[in-house]
């Protein structure tokens, strides 16, 4: 896949595509219908299929004040992208200046001249442009005038008749319910981050941990996890079981809020390095211990915990 963090002054060949417009913020089953749907038709047309996204998330510019909500951040994002089989990724910054940019000059400017769209497609809630004016039908009006198609997809659902979002799967996890989360999503959702130094507590009983800080990513429910953890090694990802605490750690007076992840089985130096942290089921809430030996004792059983857990599958 080949990233574009502009739409302007694109090479021939990255013309011409049918593009998937969206935040797709957790790239989950909805998103990837709307992305599927891009990918049938550029097949159909021997186009390259796209797919355009804005970063920063345009919520955190019209609502900078809301606690941290991002399912996958960029990076994130890009790998579900790419994972899916598409061709090109465009990225269009979000500011204030993008922010007050009318529906009309965003399809002008970035589809029209700068992308030459030759097929775009949105979800039905797709709104852009500033005062979020612009919708699907405003796409299609545009498309008869610029000579571009255009393809609504309706709402994807469930066998329950749940419609696909990304406020479904916040919900699931902010409830701690990670398995609801990987089920809307199509996959385990995951925290990745570079491993940080810590206050190697861990290490003194015998659980050192890998420490990853949250950043902008949603707060899940504190608490104990079972998790699948994978270690990047050159191109490929080694993947080990394990138990993580997401939270503040308030037996030991913690402030920050942090994922810290017991890889088992495994007793090498990760400081550094990426990680990703696919929390699979939760254990238990977060809570402050009346000392740190029970803390430890609790530890024990919550690691115990987690293996029987993942055993499962």
């Amino acid at each position: 896949m080949r990233l574009f963090r502009h739409t302007a002054d694109l090479p021939a060949d990255a013309r011409g595509a049918v593009v998937a417009l969206g935040n797709f913020d957790g790239v989950h089953r909805g998103h990837q219908a709307v992305i599927g749907t891009a990918q049938r038709i550029a097949r159909d047309l021997g186009a390259p299929s796209a797919v355009l996204t804005f970063e920063p998330h345009p919520r955190s510019v019209f609502r900078p004040a809301d606690a941290p909500f991002r399912l996958s951040p960029f990076r994130v994002k890009a790998r579900h992208i790419e994972a899916l089989g598409v061709d090109l990724l465009f990225v269009c910054h979000f500011d204030d200046s993008f922010l007050h940019k009318s529906a009309e000059a965003f399809i002008e400017d970035d589809l029209v001249r700068g992308l030459g769209v030759r097929h775009v497609v949105c979800g039905y809630d797709f709104l852009f442009g500033h005062g979020r004016r612009g919708d699907p039908a405003l796409l299609k009006q545009a498309g008869a005038e610029h000579g571009f198609d255009v393809t609504e997809v309706g709402t994807i659902a469930d066998e329950a008749g749940g419609v696909y979002s990304s406020t479904r799967i916040r919900d699931a996890l902010v409830a701690g319910n990670p398995r609801e989360a990987a089920r809307l999503l199509g996959s385990p959702w995951e925290i990745e981050g570079r491993v940080e130094h810590g206050d190697h507590k861990g290490r003194t009983i015998g659980f050192p941990t890998a420490n990853v800080e949250l950043a902008d990513y949603l707060r899940p429910a504190f608490g104990v996890y079972a998790v699948r953890t994978g270690v990047d090694h050159g191109p490929a990802t080694v993947w080990r079981d394990g138990v993580a605490n997401l939270g503040r750690r308030p037996t030991v007076g913690g402030t920050v809020e942090r994922l810290e992840t017991h890889l088992f089985d495994f007793d090498g130096d990760l400081y550094g390095q990426h990680l990703r942290v696919q929390l699979i089921d939760f254990l238990r809430p977060e809570r402050k211990f009346g000392s740190f030996a029970e803390l430890k004792d609790q530890i024990v059983q919550d690691a115990a915990a987690a293996r029987a857990v993942l055993a499962k599958g």
